[in-house]
């Protein structure tokens, strides 16, 4: 007997497509494209460039203020919210040019992630629970580009910072994680694209700390942030130290 469920197919490929839409329109805030105040395209607008239906717009726009991106005023339209200052605490991604460097920049991940996890345990929403399982499903697909990794990967983090309810761990991580993840996953890239088993390990990691933030247990969340980002620093070491003998050998 066929219990396919034909609908739950539609269901899903509407859930892909809204976070294909997402990733694009956060890509494009978080680069200046889309600036603070700026009002996005119509529905039908966005539905007409990516060749979505009106379905898949409204849920990546409900995605999108879930995130604290934009925010939709009835009857007028939807705007960027802004993004936070860097005029106070500032990293120049251009001053990030050795493995000391974005060693010491995992450093500081690590001790603030790794509270982060904890408190959201306690503090997270159903809801932010949910875009941190969808920015997972989407981190987990096999066929994606580097870029796309790298806006999955930093919607999870973001997800557990916002999930803090504490808005400086938001502000840091939204500036941390625009300007220094993508240059980070572009070295570790090289890594994923060699070694399958990579892929394995950095989705176990993940799902290790999204069950303990589901299960509500701040204990094993912040171990497994702690462990995840450990192995994310020493991941990057190999992938400068492999890059380097690369260049040796050319």
């Amino acid at each position: 007997m066929d219990n396919h469920d034909p609908h739950a197919s539609v269901r899903r490929r509407h859930r892909s497509l809204a976070q294909d839409l997402v990733t694009e329109l956060s890509r494009r805030i978080h680069s200046g494209e889309l600036r603070s105040a700026t009002k996005l395209p119509t529905e039908s607008q966005v539905m007409a460039e990516h060749g979505v239906s009106r379905t898949v717009v409204r849920e990546a726009i409900s995605r999108l203020q879930a995130a604290g991106l934009v925010e939709t005023r009835h009857g007028i339209g939807t705007f960027v919210l802004d993004l936070p200052s860097p005029s106070g605490f500032l990293i120049d991604p251009a001053s990030i040019v050795t493995l000391e460097d974005a060693l010491a920049v995992l450093e500081l991940r690590i001790s603030l992630e790794t509270e982060a996890a904890g408190l959201a345990c306690a503090r997270r929403t159903d809801a932010q629970l949910r875009l941190m399982r969808e920015s997972l499903d989407a981190l987990n697909a096999r066929v994606i580009s580097v870029e796309y990794a790298v806006a999955a990967d930093f919607q999870f983090h973001q997800q557990i910072a916002l999930a803090t309810g504490n808005p400086y761990f938001t502000d840091i991580m939204l500036h941390m994680g625009v300007s220094i993840l993508p240059r980070v996953r572009v070295h570790s890239a090289r890594v994923r694209d060699k070694h399958e088993p990579y892929l394995e390990r950095l989705s176990r990691e993940h799902e290790d700390i999204y069950t303990a933030i589901l299960r509500r247990d701040a204990d094993a969340a912040r171990a497994a942030m702690r462990l995840h980002l450990s192995n994310s620093r020493e991941r990057m070491r190999r992938a400068y130290e492999a890059a380097g003998a690369e260049v040796l050998n050319s």
